[in-house]
């Protein structure tokens, strides 16, 4: 297929794309159930856009066709790629050059990953199913923000399909939700409670670097958990980064959102391909972060690819910028790893910080650079020095001991001529 013809394809998909809508939450005790997740797109629900080629129609550019009969995989996986917009956004070109996420494990909380999926073969780990319910309607969503995390393309030098901002880190998955409109996810009441906070344990104890959660409403509802709280702070006192979405009903409601609302949690927001916040990101003061999050490609779960708006899509991205700094820094404290996100950031706001905004928007180059600020050695503990711990050295002690012993020789002769006096 042509570059126009790519172009064109891709240009019909984003004009069809619609708004954010719900994907999932994490358990049925919500008194909202339609929000699977108030964070992120319903993927299976017409909010979002399949860029499959069973189900494409025409696109038109200058005049030029594209029908859907002309389409096979290798087009479509040069469609998506073509589409991944925030790949220059977040300066990850110019990030690659410092790693690409070598050595670090994501754990994916959320609806499960293909691993099967081309973009993601030899990426994924998979953990176990929390949710206490069968398959269903599995791994849509989670799938999706696998691919924004670590995806690797497919085809030649890799140049098709998805690419994640993290290409070289491992995805663990740890289903902890359904999807939304998934039938079985009324049983999920009982079986599937606290599934958050016991995939945040299982994701610290096999050894994830990073957490990412896209999605919200858990075990406590609105208003958050005991028990995933203190799975946070497990988590952060285990030197996991956690990464979560900011919420998607900003234009209404604007709830707090848990995890996102935790405390030591980076949360994130979502802005459009100008950088302005999308209408329906969630602003809160436990903002960190925005990024971005509409017309966004992303792997399915079916093999294919999907385009919709969400601060899920934001989250998975800013959880990859995570991954690099810990490829890097691998020993960098979340905490660390949290304020070079916050302090690599583009478009500031005036004052600093604002609801909306959080710290500015997510840059992957920006926020490397931060981190190796901070993780530069403490002034006066750089380590072992020639004079660290040892005094002077050898060759400079001549002159003090010379010195002192004067000293010693002057009061001396002092204390005499003051008893000489006296005698007198």
């Amino acid at each position: 297929m042509s570059g126009l013809a790519a172009l064109a394809l891709l240009a019909a998909l984003t004009l069809a794309t619609a708004p954010a809508s719900p994907a999932a939450v994490l358990d049925g005790a919500t008194p909202h159930p339609t929000a699977l997740d108030p964070t992120a797109p319903d993927l299976a629900a017409p909010g979002s856009t399949a860029l499959d080629p069973t189900t494409l129609g025409l696109a038109a550019l200058n005049g030029a066709a594209l029908d859907r009969a002309d389409l096979d995989d290798d087009d479509v996986g040069e469609v998506a790629r073509a589409g991944q917009w925030q790949l220059a956004a977040m300066r990850l070109p110019q990030a690659w050059r410092y790693g690409k996420g070598e050595g670090v494990l994501v754990a994916v909380l959320d609806t499960g990953v293909n691993g099967r999926h081309p973009d993601l073969r030899g990426a994924v780990i998979q953990g176990p199913d929390l949710t206490g319910a069968a398959k269903g309607l599995w791994g849509r969503h989670g799938t999706a923000m696998a691919s924004l995390i670590a995806g690797r393309g497919h085809g030649a030098k890799r140049k098709g399909g998805v690419i994640g901002v993290a290409p070289a880190a491992k995805v663990l998955s740890i289903r902890v939700t359904l999807e939304n409109g998934d039938p079985l996810r009324a049983r999920q009441r009982v079986a599937g409670r606290d599934a958050l906070a016991k995939g945040i344990r299982y994701a610290v104890d096999h050894g994830a670097d990073v957490i990412s959660m896209s999605l919200g409403g858990g075990s406590g509802s609105w208003e958050g958990s005991a028990s995933e709280e203190e799975a946070v702070q497990y988590a952060i006192a285990n030197g996991a980064v956690l990464v979560a979405s900011s919420g998607n009903d900003g234009a209404s409601t604007n709830r707090k959102n848990f995890p996102a609302a935790y405390p030591g949690v980076i949360a994130v927001g979502a802005v459009d391909r100008r950088f302005e916040v999308a209408r329906f990101s969630n602003r809160h003061d436990y903002l960190s972060v925005v990024a971005p999050g509409t017309q966004i490609v992303t792997a399915d779960a079916r093999d294919s690819y999907v385009v919709s708006d969400g601060t899920s899509s934001a989250a998975a991205m800013v959880a990859g910028i995570a991954a690099l700094i810990k490829s890097v820094h691998p020993d960098m404290s979340p905490y660390n790893v949290r304020m070079a996100i916050e302090r690599g950031t583009r478009k500031r706001p005036a004052d600093g910080y604002s609801p909306a905004y959080g710290h500015g928007v997510a840059d992957a180059l920006l926020a490397l650079r931060a981190a190796a600020r901070l993780d530069l050695p403490t002034p006066g503990f750089a380590g072992p020095g020639p004079y660290f711990g040892e005094g002077p050295p050898p060759s400079s002690r001549g002159p003090v001991v010379a010195g002192l012993l004067l000293l010693v020789v002057a009061m001396s002769a002092r204390v005499i001529t003051g008893r000489r006096g006296r005698r007198e």
